[in-house]
Order: C-alpha cells, then structure tokens, then sequence
C-alpha cells in the first residue's frame, strides 16, 4: 500500500474523527433508553389479602394479566391495595383513601364495593368487576355507553337462581328444603335476591331456608342452623365473602354433609360440590385490559360494560362420592370441569 501524504493523512484523521464523534452522541441513547412513566391505580376489595394459607388467585390473574400488558409492579406500576376484611363499613374510608391518594384508576368487585367507589368520587376511573346490574344501581346510563366515571364486567344472569335450583333436582330429585346462605351487608341481596331464591325453589317444589352470615365465623354458624333446620342442601350466591372463603365452604358442607352448590368453580376446586357461573378468573383478566385502555387514554364513559358470554358447570366427584351421591351421566356430560 503506497505512504499516505501528509494531506491525505490530514483528512483521513478527520474523518475518523467525525465518525468516532458522531459514535459518541449516539451511545448514551442506545445504553440509556428514556425510562417508563410509573402509572398509580388503586384495588379496593370487600375481602380479605390473599395469605399462604388463605390464597386468593383472582388478585393474582389480574396482576399476572397487567404484567402482559407491560405493566409490572415495582418496575412502572404501583397498587394501592385496599382490604376491607369482610367489613363492609370500611369500605367508605378505603375508597377514600384511595382518591386522596391520586390514583389514576380504581379497581373495584361487586356491587357494595362499587357504590362505595361511585360515592367517593365522580371523577377518578373506576374499573368494576362483577356487578348485577350498573344500569340498576345507579353506575351507567346504559351497558353500551356509561356515559359516567364507571365501566367494567357486570354480571347480569337473573337465570342463575332457577338453573342452581334444576341442578339440584337433578342431583338430589328428593330434596326440598333448601338452605340459602345470604350476606345482609351486601344491599344487592337486601334488594331482592331472597324473593330470587324463594321464586326459583318454588317452581321446583322446593322450599328456601335463609340463613345470613356476615363474616367466616358467621358462615360457620349458619350451617350449623341449616342442617338444624332440616336443609337437605345448601346453594352460596355470589357475594364476595363467600368468594374468598372456598375452603371455609367445602370444610362445612362435608362436615354437615349438606350438598352445596356455588357461583364459583373455585369453590369446587377446593371441595365444594358443584357451581354454575361466569368464570371470575376472566374476569379480573379482562379487567386489566379495561385498566389498561383507560391508561391509554380512553374514557370509562365510552368503554361499554361486558357481560358473561359463557356460564361454567363444575362438579366434584370426590365430594359427591364422599356425600354418598351418584351424580347423572347426563350432567357430567354437560360440565366444563369434573374435579376427581
């Protein structure tokens, strides 16, 4: 290769130069890209926080499902999470707290959770998991267009209460008197839901046992005055107390042998007979999506309530071997889970 003249020597040291510069600008973009704005929302819940002993996998999927949509805790979300322990008055001084906390959006589940929300501010997002009827309750103008600070996943299936009573004619063709937990601190079920069950058990010949507990030690000793009362089964509403307490249920329906059937196939996970409803799992899911629409910019009022679009049928086996019941091919066929 022939010597570089000093000229060319000159210019070649430039060029390097100007590369070597420009290479410098550039880097400390590339090593150091621009950091995530962390988003505050808040989690208010009627029950109590998932423990060990006491898990509770609704908190997880929702949190699991955020982390899918970017969001993750200690990186660029932070979670006020609020526990009202089953003590629903608590649930006005949490939502509160939540507001003056300056979240961007509350998460709520049920209806008592929700209007404790609604009456904390007009303002602030919520996100609702759960309601009956939002229309009903004061929360939206209409499930198409809210219109208002509230959207989410109602839960609008007054054909539950007829489907729980047929399932139980076709477990147990010989029963009719049938216990009905209740909770008196949720205004859902002080607003009709024991005419609901009344009406359902009639059509089938069958007659309601009430029993209204409001706490664990409450649901303890509500089955104990059912199997007193003569109850031959035992049908649990949604309400999140019950929600959180599947072990509490399957331990007490075994221990008074009193069939039970639910709104949560959780609850059969953990022994409980049989359920019929929405799966809650999908819900808390597709409550992050609308978390994370609204973090996008987009207004609760525009964002329409979705409803179930499939009920599940959940039997377990094991527990009808152990109550001594042989449940129908019929109705197994139909289940979308038999737990063994």
């Amino acid at each position: 290769m022939p010597a570089l003249e000093g000229g060319d020597r000159l210019v070649t040291r430039r060029r390097l130069l100007l590369i070597l510069g420009a290479s410098a600008l550039a880097s400390p973009f590339r090593a150091h890209p621009q950091q995530q704005a962390i988003r505050r929302i808040g989690f208010l819940a009627g029950r109590s926080r998932s423990t060990p002993t006491h898990p509770d996998p609704f908190y997880d999927a929702f949190v699991d499902e955020m982390r899918k949509l970017g969001y993750v805790e200690g990186k660029n979300l932070v979670i006020e999470w609020r526990f009202a322990d089953g003590k629903y008055e608590r649930l006005p001084q949490l939502a509160s707290e939540l507001v003056r906390a300056n979240v961007e959006v509350i998460v709520t589940h049920s209806t008592p959770v929700t209007m404790a929300a609604h009456r904390a501010t007009s303002t602030t997002p919520i996100v609702t998991i759960g309601v009956g009827n939002p229309v009903y309750s004061g929360f939206a103008a209409s499930l198409a267009r809210p219109g208002g600070n509230i959207t989410g996943l109602s839960v609008i299936t007054p054909d539950l209460t007829s489907k729980h009573f047929e399932l139980l004619k076709m477990l147990l063709p010989g029963a009719t008197r049938i216990g009905v937990l209740l909770n008196s601190n949720n205004p859902t079920t002080l607003a009709g839901a024991l005419k609901n069950h009344q009406d359902g058990a009639q059509r089938f010949g069958m007659e309601v046992v009430p029993a209204d507990a409001k706490s664990p030690e409450g649901i303890r000793q509500t089955f104990a005055t059912m199997a007193e009362k003569g109850a031959q089964a035992v049908i649990v509403p949604a309400d999140g107390l019950f929600l959180g307490q599947p072990r509490l249920l399957a331990e007490l329906g075994l221990a008074h042998r009193l069939p039970s059937l639910g709104a949560y196939r959780e609850h059969v996970e953990a022994g409980v007979l049989i359920s019929y409803g929405p799966n809650v799992d999908d819900y808390y899911r597709r409550a992050a999506v609308y978390v994370d629409k609204i973090l996008k910019g987009a207004k609760p009022g525009d964002l329409p309530f979705e409803q179930p679009t499939k009920i599940h049928l959940a039997i377990n086996r094991r527990t009808a071997s152990v109550l001594g019941i042989s449940v129908p091919r019929e109705l197994l066929l139909r289940a979308d889970e038999v737990f063994e």
